[in-house]
């Protein structure tokens, strides 16, 4: 059961034996089968959301047969894989090193994790630094949100989308915190900060947060955006959360986004400074995955 969905989720391809005239007949045969589905698919009453969607996986299939056909695969050592994990991204920016990951997720997997997390929703917490308070820092970050491991969930759906983020990322489950999944309501959001640990600010660090792979589980109709101040800008003069300034990046459900706290050789990146703008219409809801420098036990 799990394997089946982890094979559709990922999209693993092996190279099929056909010959050149079979391939090029199936490919014909899918290209005006899928011509044809998209256009009376299209015909009908959908939204724009969802139109949008159809468009998207038509163009990855195109990708995909594609990658079937021009492909011969090495051979794979005792951990190694005998087949294609297709998983596509948009580099975002060097500065900081940030990828778009589209169609990450489902629709389904999106709205198993908004329903397993309502129901234990509380106000969302700071770590606080050297000096802080709860008071003082009150209105910082204003979601709501829980935490959930992926054993928690008996149906296996968050072990699939574990497995998956440490494709995309070559760094082993094992290096990930708990799910961190979080509400942002109307005039919700969170200031610019860091989501590594600087040890002056902090105190020492048995681990460290090197990357944060961030899923988004709904659409938002305004606001909300998730925004890098610092991307590519030395003459930083301050954050405005009103204007909400900087690298501003609105995917859509289902869609995912990674970016690394930390250089490789593990110093803070100051342009990893982010924040998430204020909801203006609509709600947010986002599920936040860690990623360690260390084993998490």
């Amino acid at each position: 059961m799990r394997g089946k969905a982890c094979k559709e989720n990922w999209r693993f391809y092996k190279k099929p034996n056909l010959g050149f005239p079979a391939l090029i007949l199936s490919c014909s045969f899918f290209f005006i089968a899928g011509l044809f589905a998209s256009n009376l698919l299209l015909s009908q009453d959908t939204s724009s959301d969802e139109r949008w969607l159809k468009a998207r996986a038509r163009q990855l299939q195109s990708v995909e047969e594609e990658i079937i056909s021009k492909y011969n695969l090495l051979p794979s050592g005792e951990t190694g894989d005998d087949f294609i994990t297709l998983i596509p991204f948009q580099i975002l920016s060097w500065r900081p090193r940030a990828l778009y990951y589209p169609g990450f997720l489902t629709a389904e997997q999106c709205q198993h994790i908004i329903n397993m997390a309502k129901p234990s929703l509380q106000p969302s917490t700071l770590a606080l630094r050297k000096g802080e308070t709860a008071e003082t820092t009150r209105g910082i970050r204003t979601s709501s949100g829980m935490f959930v491991l992926s054993s928690e969930d008996q149906t296996g759906v968050l072990q699939v989308i574990e497995e998956k983020i440490a494709r995309a990322i070559m760094i082993p489950r094992t290096h990930g915190e708990a799910f961190n999944v979080l509400r942002y309501e109307i005039g919700q959001k969170y200031d610019a900060h860091y989501d590594a640990f600087n040890p002056e600010e902090y105190g020492p660090q048995t681990s460290q947060r090197v990357a944060t792979f961030l899923l988004y589980l709904s659409n938002f109709e305004e606001g909300g955006e998730t925004t890098f101040p610092l991307e590519n800008d030395e003459n930083f003069e301050g954050y405005d959360a009103q204007k909400c300034n900087g690298l501003r990046v609105k995917p859509h459900r289902g869609d995912a986004i990674l970016f690394y706290s930390t250089f490789p050789n593990n110093t803070i990146d100051p342009a990893s400074l982010h924040a998430s703008c204020h909801v203006i219409k609509g709600e947010k809801w986002v599920a936040t995955k860690w990623i360690r420098d260390q084993v998490q036990v």
